[in-house]
């Protein structure tokens, strides 16, 4: 399984992060976990493009997560594609029937899936196994943790989420880990965590991942990387990266 950052940042642009989407791939088999602005320039970027990705797993429905959801299905319509599955916490459907509401030249130039996933169950995606977890954000929000027959390890993401004991220990001995880490130390936030708090989340779960990536970084992070990755490693001792846009890792 292989891994692509296709956008890093958050609701407040920066010029170097685009908003939230991960691409993952194992061999034939391609998903798209949410769809932030900017997402669809990273897709296209890479080996599969938008027009072999057919599947879009959302998170949660906050507007960095989906921002490019219908862009997608133009970009799609436009290139001769003719479907799209898109899967989500409830409220999915609705959410993609409002989108096509407001633009209604897009209804019917796709032949649409929709499905939702509710928190705990399992599902699949495009050839993935996925787990799913509620987190605790501003609005409704699933963690998902996903494996493929031909890939050695799982991959985590956390979506929006403050840290906490129980959605560390759902990510205990998957390969790859990529977990909100929204802001700095010394801001006081909710809804999304400090690295002190997700190092003693995995302190308090007894947790442990090959990699740990922390992604969604708000303008605040900007030359804090370093003392954030510090603040993580106070209370957790596995090894913690800072995700970048158009990284790609194979997962191990």
């Amino acid at each position: 399984m292989r891994l692509t950052f296709l956008g890093t940042g958050s609701a407040m642009p920066t010029g170097e992060r685009v908003q939230t989407g991960l691409l993952l791939s194992a061999g034939e088999d391609r998903l798209l976990v949410d769809c932030g602005s900017g997402a669809l320039h990273g897709l296209a970027r890479t080996d599969a493009g938008y027009e072999g990705v057919g599947t879009v797993l959302l998170t949660h429905h906050h507007l960095d997560h989906v921002s490019d959801l219908l862009p997608l299905m133009k970009a799609r319509w436009l290139a001769g594609e003719e479907f799209l599955t898109v899967i989500g916490p409830p409220g999915t459907p609705a959410l993609v029937e409002g989108l096509l509401d407001v633009h209604e030249y897009m209804q019917d130039r796709l032949d649409l899936t929709l499905r939702t996933v509710e928190p705990g169950s399992e599902t699949t995606a495009a050839g993935f196994a996925v787990d799913s977890v509620e987190t605790r954000h501003s609005m409704d929000c699933l963690g998902y943790r996903f494996s493929h027959p031909d890939s050695p390890g799982d991959v985590v993401f956390s979506g929006d989420s403050e840290a906490f004991p129980a959605l560390a220990g759902f990510a205990d001995g998957a390969a790859v880990l990529v977990h909100d880490c929204s802001f700095p130390d010394e801001v006081d936030v909710s809804n999304h965590p400090t690295p002190s708090a997700l190092g003693q989340a995995f302190a308090a779960a007894d947790a442990e991942v090959g990699r740990l990536y922390l992604t969604h970084l708000y303008p605040h992070t900007n030359g804090r990387h370093e003392e954030m990755l510090e603040s993580v490693g106070e209370d957790y001792d596995g090894a913690v990266r800072v995700a970048q846009d158009g990284l790609s890792v194979e997962v191990s």
